[in-house]
């Protein structure tokens, strides 16, 4: 990916596509001019970079282990910092969902460090706007995202405590994280963040190289971002965390007038009917499915194990095409068989296959994809090739609109839901629109 246009502000690469335009919408909300690829940006034409302030890239590497990871990021990091970009985010889950064999954001570490030559590590632990607060090192989250809610410490949160594939067992961001590579930690607490970030420091002799940065509060933002861009050294800065690094970043910038704040969007019309695919097992997705089944959309459920071992079988297609030509919305689904544990890319796959297939007959205004270890699956099965933010419509899963080559898919609106994010109306939210 060589320099193209006026030099952008930020490369941001997300470990999964929901998290990915979670990272999207914050940027773009600040006022930058951004597009997720699926793949690197080289693989399209200059034409559509030259203006960008922003790249960002959806990866998937949430659900790989870690030898598939090495050869992912090496080669991503490289054609990022070919590009001259001095901000290089790696995008984490706001819950920072890893291990050491899976999804290791320790790995990703070691291999922006090594690639981009830097000594520190900036890690922010927290996203206020989604309910997600790092205390002390100490992660909380609430059930769905956003405040209001009742807050749970990471190892004791209903649903984190016991994912699939990465349960949380530890809420110290600096254990977690040092289960993953072998690192000096430190510690920019909340204390320490009501002084000038001249005054900051991690550590007493100030040799710590991750440095994680607690955020309990959004006004807490815009001075973490000035430390990203002012305080730490280097010619690139390489940091983690979740979609908290936009915000503060996009409030700095405002704040410095390198960026212009977006408080205008146009409306998020009707989309009748929906299709919903979903390969979460989140219990909040769950919530959020019965409540689209109380508003009328009709239900399919597909056994996971058969779909990912013999393809879809074909009266799936039948069932959800009779439906949506009556006008129907519908809703795809695992039901309870997703509790199993199954290879997220044959799932995420074949839930794109669906989408796929059922768009050839059934003109579509909108499709949402719920289930983040699934989506980058479902994305590269669809035939996406970027995806450009449409507007707001629930905070951490913008309305996005598809750039492809199948002209079926090209144009499409899209919505990528995290498993953890929205309230229970969350499908009707979608299907209905927002002024």
């Amino acid at each position: 990916m060589q320099q193209t246009g006026k030099n952008k502000l930020l490369a941001f690469y997300g470990d999964d596509f929901t998290g990915a335009t979670d990272a999207l919408e914050c940027i773009c909300k600040a006022g930058a001019k951004a597009l997720l690829f699926m793949e690197l940006p080289q693989q399209l034409d200059a034409e559509r970079l030259k203006d960008l302030d922003v790249i960002g890239i959806a990866g998937k590497t949430r659900s790989l282990p870690v030898a598939g990871m090495k050869a992912i990021l090496s080669e991503a990091f490289e054609k990022i910092k070919a590009a001259g970009v001095r901000q290089v985010h790696y995008k984490v889950c706001s819950t920072f969902d890893s291990s050491p064999a899976i999804g290791s954001i320790g790995c990703a570490m070691e291999v922006g460090q090594a690639v981009f030559n830097t000594n520190t590590i900036p890690v922010l632990g927290g996203a206020p706007s989604l309910g997600r607060y790092c205390v002390f090192g100490n992660l909380f989250a609430g059930m769905g995202t956003g405040g209001n809610r009742e807050m749970y410490r990471l190892d004791r949160h209903p649903s984190m405590s016991k994912h699939p594939v990465t349960p949380a067992d530890e809420s110290d961001l600096r254990l977690h994280l040092s289960r993953q590579l072998s690192r000096t930690f430190g510690l920019i607490d909340i204390l320490q963040q009501d002084k000038p970030v001249q005054e900051w420091s991690a550590t007493p002799d100030g040799d710590a190289e991750v440095i994680l940065i607690d955020a309990l509060y959004g006004r807490q933002l815009p001075k973490i971002g000035e430390w990203l861009d002012t305080g730490v050294p280097g010619a690139i800065v390489f940091s983690v965390g979740g979609s908290g690094v936009e915000t503060a970043l996009g409030a700095y910038w405002n704040r410095t007038g390198i960026l212009q704040r977006k408080e205008q969007w146009p409306a998020v019309a009707v989309a009748d009917p929906l299709l919903v695919v979903s390969g979460s097992c989140s219990p909040v997705t769950a919530k959020q499915i019965a409540y689209a089944r109380s508003c009328g959309f009709n239900e399919v459920i597909i056994d996971a194990i058969s779909v990912c071992n013999n393809g879809v079988p074909s009266n799936v297609f039948e069932v959800i095409n009779k439906a949506l030509a009556s006008g129907s919305s519908v809703i795809v689904h695992t039901g309870s068989k997703a509790e199993e544990n199954v290879p997220s890319e044959k799932l995420g796959t074949a839930l794109g296959t669906i989408v796929k297939q059922v768009l050839y007959h059934n003109k579509l205004k909108r499709v949402v994809i719920a289930g983040g270890d699934t989506s980058s699956y479902t994305a590269r099965a669809m035939e996406i090739a970027a995806v450009e933010m449409i507007a707001p419509i629930v905070t951490g899963a913008p309305l996005c609109r598809a750039i492809s080559s199948n002209k079926y898919i090209d144009g499409l609106e899209l919505n990528f839901k995290g498993g953890q994010v929205g309230d229970e109306d969350y499908f009707e939210v979608l299907r209905a629109g927002r002024e």
